[in-house]
């Protein structure tokens, strides 16, 4: 039996006054999601008073792509933090750089969002800790999957208890592969070095599951980790792997994350298996919910989701009101630091099974 739960999407324009936006630096455009934040400024959702970037021809493309002056370009974080003092920066360059983004944001007592992941590896993540928490400042990780609302659904029923325990979840993110889908080579250039991504797909998109997993669990330590990558496109991808299945082990539950740059189709799911039921977060809007008849039946609710309300359903908008002191950010929230000082735990760990061939155990801290 299937039930259709529909609910009206309804989009209300957003208009902020001068004293209500943030006013933001940007750390980089080689981001391939850049156009992001550019837009928001463009629409009225943040300010941007600051732009630093050492590629002039890409900066003065996108610049001119979003009606930005140029007058906001600096050649270098350093040289931009000099002229100016926003309340926060969002990075925009490759994942190595977040590092010095905080190394020169963090003593300003300037706030920073990075987009997913964290860092390149643990040792950076440490001490990205380290800096924030001396100087108190917001480190906040941006995901999309952070403002899908089938994804807070899922939580919301698996919180009431609709399905039972959990005891498996299953993410699974990725595409074609950045050369296939076309993204710009300044993007291209860093995605898939190991250096300045920290590895291929392991990194790009294991680590929205990783996010998911330690949000759900609101926090609860994994024990091994256990991983396998392979290099199916070495004409495409030649210096890191394409393909990556992580194994998490929990004491009652067991996370799979398959982070792939060769489905045939983009996708961003998830599956929650409980004792009772399970929960299939199929894309941003959609899910649905199958509770067990028997052996193999079951009966079916189907959700078609509206937008999260403001300031949950914008990066832009939940790091201004952050900032501002508007909302509070829960301990292991998709955006948090201490969720995602776990995910690189989970990340690190599965780059070691990987090149180890074995399951990597986690200390308890």
């Amino acid at each position: 039996m299937k039930k259709l739960l529909l609910l009206t999407l309804v989009l209300f324009p957003i208009i902020l006054s001068a004293q209500e936006k943030l006013q933001i630096g940007v750390a980089g455009l080689t981001h391939g999601h850049v156009g992001w934040v550019l837009d928001a400024h463009r629409k009225g959702t943040i300010e941007i008073i600051g732009i630093s970037e050492s590629n002039t021809d890409l900066a003065n493309q996108l610049l001119s792509d979003f009606n930005i002056s140029n007058d906001l370009l600096y050649p270098s974080l350093k040289e931009m933090l000099a002229e100016i003092n926003p309340e926060a920066i969002t990075a925009f360059g490759d994942t190595y750089s977040h590092l010095e983004v905080v190394q020169q944001a963090a003593p300003k007592g300037i706030h920073v969002m990075v987009e997913k992941p964290l860092a390149v590896s643990m040792e950076h993540a440490l001490e990205m800790e380290k800096l924030a928490k001396e100087h108190k400042i917001l480190l906040l990780t941006n995901y999309e999957t952070s403002w899908y609302p089938s994804n807070h659904k899922a939580k919301e029923l698996y919180e009431s208890d609709q399905i039972g325990e959990i005891r498996k979840v299953i993410v699974r993110d990725g595409h074609r592969g950045p050369k296939k889908i076309g993204v710009n080579g300044e993007f291209l250039e860093w995605l898939t070095d190991p250096k300045l991504n920290g590895g291929g797909s392991l990194t790009d998109f294991g680590c929205y599951g990783a996010n998911l997993m330690v949000w759900l669990t609101n926090g609860e330590k994994p024990l091994a980790v256990t991983a396998i990558t392979q290099q199916l496109q070495p004409e495409n991808n030649p210096k890191v792997e394409d393909e990556a299945t992580i194994i998490v082990q929990y004491p009652n539950s067991q996370l799979i994350i398959q982070a792939s740059w060769n489905w045939p189709i983009g996708r961003k799911d998830m599956e929650i298996y409980g004792l009772t039921g399970a929960i299939f977060s199929d894309n941003r809007n959609q899910l649905r919910v199958r509770m067990a008849e028997g052996y193999d039946g079951f009966d079916e609710t189907i959700y078609d989701l509206p937008e999260l309300n403001n300031p949950y359903r914008d990066p832009f908008l939940f790091l201004t009101a952050a900032v501002k002191g508007e909302i509070g950010i829960p301990e292991f929230d998709v955006y948090s630091l201490e969720n995602n000082m776990m995910v690189m735990e989970i990340l690190d760990a599965a780059k070691e099974s990987a090149q180890t061939h074995q399951t990597i155990f986690l200390e308890e801290k």
